[in-house]
């Protein structure tokens, strides 16, 4: 039986004892439970060797919260985090390497996970089907199907699944969105989310990589092919392949469309979309585009999205990197009489079209406050980052990256061509060129692969007549590790 199945068959039993005892930890279907400001959650984190050690930074040593567990396949990892829990809560989490033992423990009422993309929705289904409540970092997928599943499993067990982009706490920034949406700069013409951050080579070996007895390599891979690896760090560098990661766009880039597609206002995937860029300066054991534009072509304004991982020029690295209208890793949104800049996840700035400021916006807020918050409550609709903002916009990172996958190489004569009557686009290429050119990187020859537009039908979050591109909105998942279709669509 798979585990999937396993669980589904357990949390409906759950279900059914609950009904007959009303022991609230397990409860499940779609009765959302509110839960006494006095009582103290019981959480599991899932996956802390990087974000996930900051969930355990943002939840230890809180009255209203105990870590119970500490998960993570490297048991070297989750050992060390279980010790660092200890003393700073006063009591011992249990460690274990595979979380689905830690959600048949009725004491858990909440998972906080930030594992490699490629588990988030099992995840997430999982800990939902057993009756908790989820707290996932983003993207919340590693496909648009699964964060299309991930909600509707949200909504028919009546569970609390908040996303991990942090910037929708940001009070100065829910401040910015109501300033721009008010029409106080007239209407928006474009938005922009720039993704400008080092992305050094990962390296590449000329063997398998020799994968530590300390990790349970197969729970690792889970639902993503187990394949050998070829560069030198199995950790972290999982980002730069799409068999487990997303690539920047997906990683840091994620905030940044988000933060985007909230100012749009925009509530539904693009009609359209394409995708330029490749994976330029150094061959390595990364396939992920580590210089890419993605124009999403919504009806109202478009949403251009532009990763660079590589420096300033001449692939010197204290070069710094590029800088486009006071944005590096941030947003411009555009409009008919100024634009905004969002440098951050706690700033932003309005100003006319001449660059005098008219005002800003800074501050932030507790994301993992909110989320226990909506827990409280029982909720979903007191959560900041619900679960069906974070499919959104994780979707339009992954419905870009689709496009470079089924594009082909071109050369930067043909791709100048193909988008010369859309001005933005152009303009994006255009520097982008120049970003190439200063990196001594040239695209007369065709090193840069153009995508196809891909018209999407937005309600049924598929292609049109694109048997290529609609085969990789779900991937192939292994055996035992399948993500559940939920009964109710």
């Amino acid at each position: 039986m798979s585990l999937t199945r396993r669980y589904f068959l357990k949390s409906a039993a759950a279900g059914a004892a609950v009904a007959a005892t009303g022991v609230h930890h397990l409860q499940a279907e779609t009765s959302p439970v509110s839960r006494s400001s006095n009582e103290k959650l019981g959480f599991a984190i899932v996956g802390v060797r990087g974000q996930g050690n900051s969930h355990i930074r943002s939840l230890v040593g809180r009255d209203d919260v105990e870590i119970r567990y500490i998960c993570d396949v490297d048991e070297t990892v989750g050992r060390k985090r279980q010790a660092e829990v200890a003393e700073k809560q006063g009591r011992e989490p249990e460690f274990v390497q595979d979380f689905r033992k830690a959600l048949e423990d009725p004491s858990v009422d909440c998972i906080s996970t930030a594992t490699p993309n490629h588990w988030h929705a099992l995840v997430s289904i999982l800990s939902m089907q057993a009756g908790k409540d989820v707290y996932v970092e983003k993207p919340v997928s590693h496909n648009v199907w699964e964060g299309r599943e991930m909600t509707r499993w949200a909504r028919h067990l009546g569970r609390i699944c908040q996303c991990g982009t942090q910037s929708r706490s940001s009070p100065s920034l829910k401040e910015a969105v109501d300033f721009v949406q008010s029409g106080k700069l007239g209407a928006i013409q474009y938005a922009i989310g720039t993704c400008y951050k080092p992305r050094k080579s990962i390296g590449r070996l000329d063997k398998p990589l020799n994968i530590p007895s300390s990790i349970d390599y197969d729970l690792w891979c889970g639902p993503a092919a187990k394949v050998d690896l070829y560069r030198p760090q199995l950790h972290y560098d999982w980002h730069w392949d799409f068999n487990t990661g997303n690539g920047d766009m997906g990683n840091q880039g994620i905030h940044q469309m988000d933060i985007a597609r909230w100012f749009l206002g925009e509530q539904a995937l693009s009609p359209r979309v394409m995708s330029i860029g490749g994976r330029l300066g150094y061959v390595d054991a990364g396939n992920t585009p580590n210089t890419q534009i993605v124009y999403h072509d919504f009806d109202n304004a478009p949403l251009i999205f532009e990763t660079r991982g590589l420096p300033k020029k001449g692939l010197d690295w204290k070069n710094g990197m590029d800088n486009y209208r006071g944005s590096q890793i941030g947003v411009i949104v555009q409009c008919e009489d100024g634009y905004v800049v969002i440098p951050s996840y706690t700033k932003a700035t309005a100003y006319t079209n001449d660059g005098e400021a008219i005002q800003t916006w800074s501050g932030g807020g507790g994301h993992h406050d909110n989320f226990i918050a909506a827990v409280r409550s029982g909720d979903h609709k007191d959560l900041n980052a619900d679960i069906e903002e974070g499919h959104l916009s994780s979707a339009l990172c992954h419905t870009g990256a689709i496009s470079h996958l089924v594009g082909e190489k071109a050369t930067g004569e043909r791709i100048a061509s193909s988008v010369r009557g859309n001005a933005r686009a152009a303009d994006s290429f255009e520097r982008m060129a120049s970003h190439l050119d200063a990196n001594g990187i040239s695209i007369d020859d065709p090193v840069l692969t153009l995508g196809p537009w891909l018209e999407m039908d937005p309600q049924a979050e598929t292609f049109v007549d694109n048997a290529s591109a609609n085969a990789l909105l779900k991937r192939n998942y292994r055996k035992g590790f399948e993500v559940p279709v939920c009964p109710v669509s």
